[in-house]
């Protein structure tokens, strides 16, 4: 490590240790400390910042690792009529509201490092800080996403070669669906195929188009006064997305330096629903919800911080961990429907009609 990359490394353990009240030797020392929770009200918000996605989720703070939701969505309607002249009370409603599963908070380590080559060139730049801490949110905005389409499991230990969608990190939005909603909220066969929705445009499958199986999905598995959302929105896996549907990718976003697009929006409409594109969404896989519907939740005062330079290794190391827990807030307003497949298309008439 240059002697310059030196200077410029400690500065930034010396600011690390000043914003979250802890001893500047012990920081360099490589002893962990704790994130202040102002401060990591502030990386939420910058990964809120850097992500379409994540700005149009919940993503907060709560005390406990365990308890009841916060209730961030609205859960039923709220209007009606008590004849009071006739001796009834009227009634109140809590129009948050709040399923009887709760959430749980689990650890999640997000262990990085940087060469001191790597070092050594950022050292010229003005933002050698922000670049740093860029590296590390980055990661971890990708990471949530991919754990929330994704997650199956808190596994003790977890496998990147057996789990490379993170699926034994934490268990994510859609396995909660299916674990607290199976058979309510779910759609994962039709009566053509076991174990697969089939969508043929030239008959024998369960639906004629991807419009009919939203419909009927929108239909039979969210309740009447959910299923008129106007905020309601499709998001599609890969396999089912087409240039049908998605003609401009990002023309009326402010510029990809200020917003990720990781987010994408359609002009186009599914079953009367809005479709959506986000990475990491299951291929075959579509969900009916409201964005706001989706929560993370990060347990305040639990994300600590070590940084070790490693010179044996020529490199300076940061293990950061937090308490994360993923929440369907209210499972009226989400429908989740798998295992699409398209069938066969009509073989083109004499001449290519």
């Amino acid at each position: 490590m240059r002697p310059e990359t030196r200077v410029a490394l400690n500065a930034y353990l010396e600011n690390q240790a000043e914003l979250n009240g802890a001893d500047y030797a012990d920081v360099r020392a490589g002893k962990s400390f704790a994130i202040e929770p102002s401060v990591q009200q502030k990386l939420i918000d910058r990964q809120g910042e850097s992500s379409a996605f994540m700005s149009e989720i919940n993503v907060v703070p709560v005390d406990e690792m365990k308890g009841e939701k916060l209730g961030l969505s609205v859960s039923s309607p709220i209007a009606g009529r008590t004849d009071t002249a006739a001796g009834d009370a009227r009634q109140t409603v809590d129009p948050s509201g709040l399923d009887e599963e709760g959430y749980e908070c689990v650890q999640t380590n997000s262990d990085t490092h940087l060469t001191y080559a790597k070092l050594d060139m950022w050292a010229k730049f003005p933002d050698f800080e922000i670049r740093i801490r860029n590296q590390i949110l980055e990661q971890q905005r990708r990471d949530r996403i991919m754990i929330g389409f994704n997650g199956l499991q808190a596994a003790r230990k977890t496998n990147k070669t057996n789990f490379p969608l993170l699926q034994d990190v934490n268990k994510g939005w859609l396995h909660h669906i299916r674990q607290y909603r199976d058979g309510l909220r779910v759609l994962s066969e039709g009566e053509t195929e076991q174990g697969k929705i089939i969508i043929n445009k030239a008959g024998g499958g369960d639906y004629f188009n991807i419009d009919a199986l939203v419909m009927d999905a929108t239909h039979n598995l969210m309740p009447s006064w959910a299923r008129g959302d106007s905020e309601l929105v499709i998001i599609l896996g890969d396999a089912l997305q087409h240039d049908t549907y998605f003609p401009l990718v990002n023309q009326d976003l402010e510029p990809t330096e200020k917003i990720a697009a990781d987010l994408i929006l359609s002009a186009k409409r599914i079953g009367s629903k809005r479709p959506v594109a986000v990475p990491y969404f299951p291929q075959r896989s579509m969900l009916i919800t409201r964005l706001d519907n989706l929560s993370l939740y990060e347990q305040s005062g639990k994300r600590r911080r070590t940084v070790v330079d490693k010179a044996e290794l020529d490199r300076v190391q940061t293990f950061e961990s937090s308490n994360d827990g993923y929440v369907i807030e209210n499972y009226d307003f989400v429908c989740l429907i798998e295992n699409v497949q398209f069938g066969p298309t009509p073989a083109p008439g004499p001449g290519g009609g």
